[in-house]
């Protein structure tokens, strides 16, 4: 018999997303990523590492990472209200060997090595790491209104390419994505504002002076990856069950191309600002010799209620 959260996430019938990538993908289905700019590849993420990345979200959230940054549960809440309280964890795998591990999942890796820099004549496969986030999106909780990620993680050569694994299976009921195929290929940033709709959106920046009508929902399994270019809009709804929709998204790069996030010290030129606090997953890193730093962006919970004492 299914318990109460497996009810509420139990798989529903409904038609699958177009644009499916293989483990290893055709040419084809490369050429579907660079033309629409999304795809998704079902089974790459097993049951039980599913269930390793569910209890880690929790270990993280009690503080079983200790670290400056990630203010932990109060111990006297269960875990489920724990979980009620999570909007977002930002960048766990600074602290947590579990979700760097899944950063660099050898099935995702060899999915990137194929499509980040599908648009370049000579890239070579070389991928690199930046940021991770889990997004626990319970009851009732709002989505992300149209937005490019290219906007908050620039790139030198439009490479940006963010890794969407669905822990729990992602429908338009419960806040799945929702893409513009094509709506990448100029590589233009959208003018933004804040959203009207504070229901249905957290607050964040709205993207607007483009056509929705050919926007298509990504309704994906769980265990499934939904791999999107960083110039690609995106969005999602509130979650309209009593179940959740938790992810890890993380976020890659061609491994050749400058990441201009912030300007480094003794790099005063905007030409050459490049952020070091990055990691190989796909092929070698050109810029080893400049080493690696510590992330100006650390590890920090997005949450709410008695559990993190708001």
């Amino acid at each position: 018999m299914m318990g109460g959260e497996d009810r509420m996430n139990a798989p529903a019938t409904r038609t699958l997303p177009p644009n499916r990538i293989d483990a290893s993908p055709s040419d084809a289905q490369v050429r579907a990523f660079v033309d629409d700019g999304f795809a998704w590849a079902p089974g790459l993420i097993t049951p039980a590492e599913i269930a390793e990345m569910k209890a880690d979200m929790l270990r993280l959230a009690r503080g079983g990472y200790p670290c400056e940054q990630l203010k932990p549960a109060r111990a006297d809440v269960s875990d489920q209200e724990v979980l009620e309280g999570i909007l977002c964890i930002h960048q766990p795998h600074h602290v947590s060997p579990v979700m760097h591990r899944f950063c660099s999942h050898p099935a995702i890796a060899g999915i990137l090595s194929r499509i980040v820099g599908a648009h370049l004549a000579h890239w070579d496969g070389a991928v690199k790491c930046m940021q991770s986030m889990l997004f626990v999106k319970g009851p009732g909780k709002p989505g992300q209104a149209w937005h490019q990620d290219e906007r908050y993680i620039p790139t030198r050569d439009r490479s940006l390419c963010g890794a969407w694994i669905a822990l729990d299976d992602a429908t338009i009921a419960n806040g799945c994505l929702w893409v513009v195929p094509g709506s990448h290929r100029q590589g233009y940033l959208f003018p933004f504002a804040k959203p009207a709709d504070l229901d249905e959106y957290d607050g964040s920046d709205e993207c607007h002076g483009f056509d929705a009508a050919t926007a298509v929902p990504v309704e994906v399994p769980a265990g499934s990856v939904v791999f999107f270019n960083g110039y690609l809009l995106h969005k999602s709804l509130r979650n309209r069950t009593q179940g959740y929709r938790r992810v890890l998204v993380n976020h890659y790069m061609n491994a050749w191309s400058l990441l201009p996030w912030y300007q480094t010290e003794g790099h005063g030129n905007v030409g050459t600002a490049d952020c070091r606090a990055v990691f190989s997953v796909a092929g070698a890193d050109p810029y080893a010799w400049k080493g690696v730093e510590e992330p100006r962006q650390g590890v920090y919970l997005r949450g709410w209620g008695k559990a993190f004492g708001q």
